[in-house]
Protein backbone atom coordinates (compact mmCIF):
# COMPACT_ATOMS: atom_id res chain seq x y z
CA UNK A 1 0.00 0.00 0.00
CA UNK A 2 2.74 2.35 0.78
CA UNK A 3 4.93 1.59 -2.03
CA UNK A 4 1.73 1.83 -4.00
CA UNK A 5 1.47 5.80 -2.82
CA UNK A 6 5.09 6.51 -3.35
CA UNK A 7 4.87 5.38 -6.76
CA UNK A 8 1.72 7.58 -7.43
CA UNK A 9 3.53 10.64 -5.91
CA UNK A 10 6.46 9.82 -7.85
CA UNK A 11 4.49 9.27 -11.09
CA UNK A 12 2.20 12.77 -10.62
CA UNK A 13 5.68 14.95 -9.67
CA UNK A 14 6.95 13.45 -13.13
CA UNK A 15 3.79 14.23 -14.95
CA UNK A 16 2.88 17.51 -13.36
CA UNK A 17 6.34 19.14 -14.19
CA UNK A 18 8.16 22.45 -13.48
CA UNK A 19 5.07 24.50 -12.61
CA UNK A 20 3.44 22.19 -10.12
CA UNK A 21 7.22 22.16 -8.48
CA UNK A 22 7.11 26.12 -9.09
CA UNK A 23 3.26 26.34 -7.02
CA UNK A 24 5.15 24.29 -4.39
CA UNK A 25 7.72 26.66 -3.73
CA UNK A 26 5.28 29.12 -2.90
CA UNK A 27 3.70 32.24 -4.87
CA UNK A 28 5.55 35.36 -6.27
CA UNK A 29 3.92 38.26 -5.35
CA UNK A 30 5.78 41.64 -5.80
CA UNK A 31 5.26 45.40 -5.66
CA UNK A 32 7.71 47.39 -7.76
CA UNK A 33 7.81 50.88 -7.69
CA UNK A 34 9.85 53.87 -8.84
CA UNK A 35 9.47 57.46 -8.27
CA UNK A 36 5.40 58.13 -8.22
CA UNK A 37 4.97 55.36 -9.62
CA UNK A 38 4.00 51.81 -8.35
CA UNK A 39 2.61 48.46 -9.60
CA UNK A 40 1.89 44.99 -8.11
CA UNK A 41 3.18 41.69 -10.11
CA UNK A 42 2.62 38.24 -9.21
CA UNK A 43 4.12 35.34 -11.54
CA UNK A 44 3.05 31.78 -11.72
CA UNK A 45 1.04 32.98 -13.38
CA UNK A 46 2.27 36.00 -14.50
CA UNK A 47 -0.20 38.84 -13.54
CA UNK A 48 -0.85 41.92 -11.66
CA UNK A 49 -1.12 45.68 -12.98
CA UNK A 50 2.13 45.14 -14.43
CA UNK A 51 1.76 45.49 -18.45
CA UNK A 52 4.27 43.37 -19.15
CA UNK A 53 3.50 40.98 -16.86
CA UNK A 54 4.87 38.37 -18.57
CA UNK A 55 8.26 39.67 -19.45
CA UNK A 56 8.79 41.29 -15.60
CA UNK A 57 8.20 37.42 -14.59
CA UNK A 58 10.81 36.05 -17.23
CA UNK A 59 13.32 38.65 -16.31
CA UNK A 60 13.19 38.04 -12.06
CA UNK A 61 13.42 34.50 -12.93
CA UNK A 62 16.76 35.09 -14.98
CA UNK A 63 18.02 36.38 -11.63
CA UNK A 64 16.47 34.01 -9.38
CA UNK A 65 14.03 36.52 -7.96
CA UNK A 66 16.60 38.60 -7.17
CA UNK A 67 16.82 41.73 -8.99
CA UNK A 68 20.27 42.61 -7.56
CA UNK A 69 21.67 40.03 -9.75
CA UNK A 70 19.96 41.50 -13.30
CA UNK A 71 22.28 41.50 -15.84
CA UNK A 72 21.94 44.81 -17.29
CA UNK A 73 22.17 45.48 -21.26
CA UNK A 74 24.60 47.50 -22.92
CA UNK A 75 22.17 50.37 -24.18
CA UNK A 76 24.10 54.18 -24.00
CA UNK A 77 22.18 56.67 -21.63
CA UNK A 78 22.96 60.37 -21.83
CA UNK A 79 25.03 61.82 -19.01
CA UNK A 80 21.92 63.43 -17.26
CA UNK A 81 21.97 63.28 -13.48
CA UNK A 82 18.52 62.84 -12.29
CA UNK A 83 18.68 60.32 -9.84
CA UNK A 84 15.76 57.59 -9.75
CA UNK A 85 15.56 54.98 -6.33
CA UNK A 86 13.59 51.96 -7.45
CA UNK A 87 12.49 49.28 -5.50
CA UNK A 88 11.22 45.76 -5.33
CA UNK A 89 9.29 44.29 -1.90
CA UNK A 90 7.20 41.28 -1.11
CA UNK A 91 8.07 37.34 -1.65
CA UNK A 92 9.45 35.49 -4.98
CA UNK A 93 8.58 31.66 -4.98
CA UNK A 94 7.53 31.93 -0.94
CA UNK A 95 11.05 33.49 -0.30
CA UNK A 96 11.03 37.47 1.30
CA UNK A 97 12.50 39.87 -1.22
CA UNK A 98 13.36 43.80 -0.41
CA UNK A 99 15.74 45.45 -2.71
CA UNK A 100 16.33 49.14 -3.32
CA UNK A 101 18.83 51.10 -5.35
CA UNK A 102 19.16 54.81 -6.77
CA UNK A 103 19.65 54.64 -10.53
CA UNK A 104 21.45 57.84 -12.24
CA UNK A 105 18.12 58.25 -14.58
CA UNK A 106 15.97 56.52 -15.65
CA UNK A 107 17.62 55.75 -19.14
CA UNK A 108 20.37 53.72 -16.43
CA UNK A 109 17.53 52.29 -14.35
CA UNK A 110 15.87 50.56 -17.09
CA UNK A 111 19.68 49.48 -18.97
CA UNK A 112 20.12 47.77 -15.43
CA UNK A 113 16.49 46.08 -15.27
CA UNK A 114 14.91 45.82 -18.45
CA UNK A 115 11.54 45.42 -18.36
CA UNK A 116 11.09 45.23 -14.87
CA UNK A 117 10.34 48.70 -14.31
CA UNK A 118 8.21 49.59 -17.63
CA UNK A 119 5.20 50.73 -16.10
Amino acid sequence: MIRTMICLAMAFAVLAGPAAQASAAGPSKLTLSYETRSVKLTCSPAGGGHPKADQACATLSSAGGDPAKLKGGDSLCMLLYQPVTASVKGTWRGKAVKWRQTFGNSCEMTRATGVLFDF
